[in-house]
Formats: C-alpha cells, sequence, structure tokens
C-alpha cells in the first residue's frame, strides 16, 4: 500500500547506515525475503514486478523496521458479494 516503508540500518565498520525503501505509488507494496544469507527488501506493483529492490547482506543488518502507512488500518483483504444479474442477494 502506497506509503508502507520499510528501514534497514546496516552495519558499516565504523558506525550504522540506514536505508529507506518504500511504495511510492497507490498499488505498490514493499516485500523482505531472506535467504541464503541476503535479506532484500523490494517495492512491488501490483503485478509483481519489483521496481526497487535493495539486497543486503544479513550478517550486517542491525535492525529492520516495517513502518505502516498511516493512517489507514490494514485489516487484511475486502471482500465484496456483487449479485449476478437475474439472481436476487440472500444476503
Amino acid at each position: 500500500m502506497r506509503g508502507d516503508r520499510v528501514e534497514i540500518v546496516v552495519d558499516i565498520g565504523n558506525g550504522v547506515q540506514t536505508y529507506e525503501i518504500e511504495a511510492t505509488r497507490a498499488g505498490r507494496r514493499v516485500e523482505v525475503t531472506t535467504g541464503r544469507g541476503i535479506v532484500e527488501v523490494s517495492e512491488v506493483t501490483r503485478g509483481g514486478k519489483a521496481v526497487r529492490t535493495g539486497r543486503f547482506m544479513t550478517a550486517r543488518v542491525v535492525a529492520l523496521v516495517e513502518h505502516p502507512a498511516e493512517g489507514e488500518l490494514d485489516v487484511g483483504p475486502r471482500r465484496t458479494r456483487r449479485a449476478v444479474r437475474g439472481q436476487s442477494s440472500l444476503l
């Protein structure tokens, strides 16, 4: 969802550096995956295409903080029912 962002704090040897990846447009989301010593944070479109990706070594990641979009509650997927033409609603 637009406004979702992930903040990654990485150890750079003589301190830490902070990176942020944010869902910049409506319909985009931020996904975090881990595996084989790599943390990957991607901004993904509705169709699943990665727009922006950051890869970090797991051993160097100090903190990974997910910030949901402000002002909207994430209550899960919305499910609506549409009446089929010629049939009445049973609700």
